[in-house]
């Protein structure tokens, strides 16, 4: 069965959860092989998350300069890796560096690239959501070995078990004169809320919300569901909450098991970024708003009456 190559998405070796979903996607088209580029060490703490999805090989890159270069050293590995290995596709996250990455490779390969996928098929083909939303098509890379993007939340984790066996790899020595260098890291500061891409519950609120302070009725539902809190373009264009946050096409992308909007009409840029949601709750005071087209649960209310009942009723039934 021939190799398919899933790069690692980590922070400091903690597996994020798209990585689970590349090796899940991976074994629709062959033997998943995933590799951590990263500081000397990495591997070791990934190991057990990624055995426990399937990974039949870990190729291991690391060294300083993997960790303190962008984009570069992971382009580097992977070329290298792919010209060795000849596998069937390589994988990479879809996410702000992971296409980036997933580009250069397809340049440096010669191969065809396959973007934003959200689903991978035997058969080699994509299924990717195109012009927000409204539309699901295949596409399919008529040469050499597939470059594919994957959207993260657009495949289902689902465990597997591999055998991990490590293997080490050369990390090129990066030229500064070509790579842009790392010269400090300032960690996010998201309090104890999941992250927002990671979450299986967010709550997300627009306009309707109407101001920064009032976000905290967005904020109190999302602490008793232990959830993430998004907002959409709207809300972070009128400065309701930080950019960091934004849900939609030129947002964060999200698939959890639910969704609750808040005050968010559902404008197809919007519904681009959390459509794959798994439940979706709308809470809105227009009955001809675009979110109720997709949710399965839909109130027509004033979200300061609804939410805060909603809050409530959850923390009763936790307690």
């Amino acid at each position: 069965m021939a190799e398919v190559l899933v790069l690692v998405d980590h922070v400091d070796g903690e597996v994020k959860k798209v990585t689970l979903e590349l090796l899940t996607a991976a074994r629709a088209l062959g033997e998943p092989s995933a590799v951590v580029v990263g500081a000397p060490g990495t591997a070791g703490k990934a190991k057990e998350a990624l055995a426990s999805y399937g990974a039949a090989k870990v190729y291991v890159a690391e060294s300083d300069d993997a960790a303190s270069y962008l984009v570069t050293p992971k382009v580097d590995v992977l070329a290298a890796l792919a010209e060795k290995v000849s596998p069937a596709a390589v994988l990479v996250a879809a996410t702000a560096e992971g296409k980036e990455i997933s580009g250069r490779l397809a340049v440096r390969t010669g191969s065809g690239l396959l973007v934003d996928a959200v689903g991978v098929n035997s058969d080699g083909s994509v299924d990717q959501s195109v012009f927000g939303g409204s539309f699901t098509v295949k596409s399919q890379s008529s040469k050499g070995a597939p470059v594919i993007s994957v959207r993260p939340g657009g495949v289902e984790a689902e465990a597997a078990s591999g055998a991990a066996v490590e293997e080490a790899v050369d990390a090129p020595t990066v030229d500064p004169a070509k790579a842009a260098k790392i010269t400090g890291v300032e960690p996010i500061v998201g309090g104890d809320r999941p992250e927002l891409t990671e979450a299986s519950i967010v709550v997300s609120g627009g306009r309707g919300v109407g101001s920064a302070e009032q976000f905290s009725v967005v904020e109190s539902l999302a602490d008793a569901l232990g959830a993430a809190v998004g907002a959409s373009r709207a809300a972070v264009d009128s400065g309701y909450y930080p950019a960091q946050f934004q849900v939609g096409q030129t947002g964060k992308t999200v698939a959890p098991q639910l969704y609750v909007a808040l005050g968010i009409s559902g404008a197809i840029q919007h519904r681009a970024g959390m459509q794959t949601s798994k439940t979706i709750i709308a809470v809105n005071k227009d009955p001809e708003a675009p979110i109720f087209e997709i949710a399965d649960f839909g109130i027509v209310g004033d979200l300061f009456k609804v939410a805060p009942q909603l809050t409530e009723e959850v923390a009763k039934r936790k307690g």
